[in-house]
């Protein structure tokens, strides 16, 4: 078992949980809840999560990617698991996904055919892309497309998508600042761990946006993907007339934000950036929390 929990990387679980709990929060704040819809979009988020740590584990394992990989071990590369048995477990958490999505769906728009429609195709999508990241001869994280699957799913579809899972009676276009915040925080994660393997991803062929654009413009783009976040919510700020001064405590966020820079553009050996994706990853569920909550008052 011990393993099987270690294949599944909960570490990982902040950072796929951050857009739910601010899209849920962002509901909560115009006066919309229900435990039901939280506490399942919660469970189809984890075992999302942990469909797409085997899947990787698996796709990476049997092409060979994970042979020099740095940081924790996976699975399948050590043999620990073997590249069957993690087959199984993907299809295993394939079908638990859909089925707890499909309870949320039922629960959130079970008078709205439409609504239920486009979000059964986005359960169906979900589970493609937590797939096919590594798996499969096309699989898009080879071809550098990950950062865009990451920035849709985590951000986009996660924080508008729990949104509407409570309200779906009028539309704010303005939900896409903060969805589109959490998207660029989720993929400046993926882009510090391609980042960090980008000589193992090289070796293996796997052409990431880094090992595209070169160590240094890539961390340029990761200061991006960390600061802009901040510009998008404090602009979501004003759209919604939400200006007092204690709405912008997030921003002390900053902070850690400013030092993460400094260490990552200290930094000229890859593999030292291992460390550093915790950080992130937390500083991401933060960002969501500190966010959603100062708008709930």
């Amino acid at each position: 078992m011990k393993k099987w929990i270690a294949a599944a990387r909960l570490r990982t679980l902040p950072l796929s949980i951050s857009g739910i709990i601010l899209g849920s929060l962002i509901a909560l704040s115009e006066g919309h809840w229900n435990w039901a819809i939280f506490g399942l979009a919660f469970l189809t988020t984890l075992f999302l999560q942990v469909l797409s740590n085997y899947a990787n584990d698996y796709g990476d394992g049997i092409k060979g990617t994970d042979a020099e990989r740095i940081g924790e071990k996976r699975a399948v590369a050590s043999g620990e698991i073997s590249a069957k048995q993690m087959k199984n477990a993907v299809i295993l958490f394939s079908v638990l996904s859909a089925v707890t999505a499909f309870l949320l769906i039922y629960i959130s728009f079970k008078e709205n055919f439409l609504w239920a429609l486009l979000f059964i195709f986005l359960t169906f999508a979900c589970v493609w892309a937590a797939i096919r990241y590594t798996v499969g001869k096309s699989a898009y994280g080879y071809a550098g497309m990950g950062d865009i699957f990451v920035f849709a799913f985590f951000g986009i579809i996660s924080v508008w998508g729990s949104y509407t899972l409570y309200q779906h009676e009028t539309f704010h276009p303005s939900i896409f600042l903060p969805a589109a915040a959490i998207g660029l925080l989720s993929t400046a994660v993926l882009n510090l761990n391609n980042l960090r393997d980008i000589e193992t991803d090289r070796k293996a062929g796997k052409l990431t946006l880094p090992l595209r654009m070169g160590f240094q413009n890539g961390k340029i783009y990761q200061s991006t993907l960390i600061l802009l976040p901040f510009i998008l919510s404090v602009i979501y700020l004003f759209q919604i007339g939400k200006t007092e001064w204690f709405r912008f405590s997030f921003l002390i966020l900053l902070i850690p934000a400013s030092l993460f820079l400094k260490t990552l553009f200290q930094t000229n050996e890859p593999r030292l950036l291992d460390k550093e994706l915790k950080k992130v990853a937390l500083m991401t569920l933060a960002f969501s929390l500190l966010l959603g909550s100062v708008l709930t008052y």
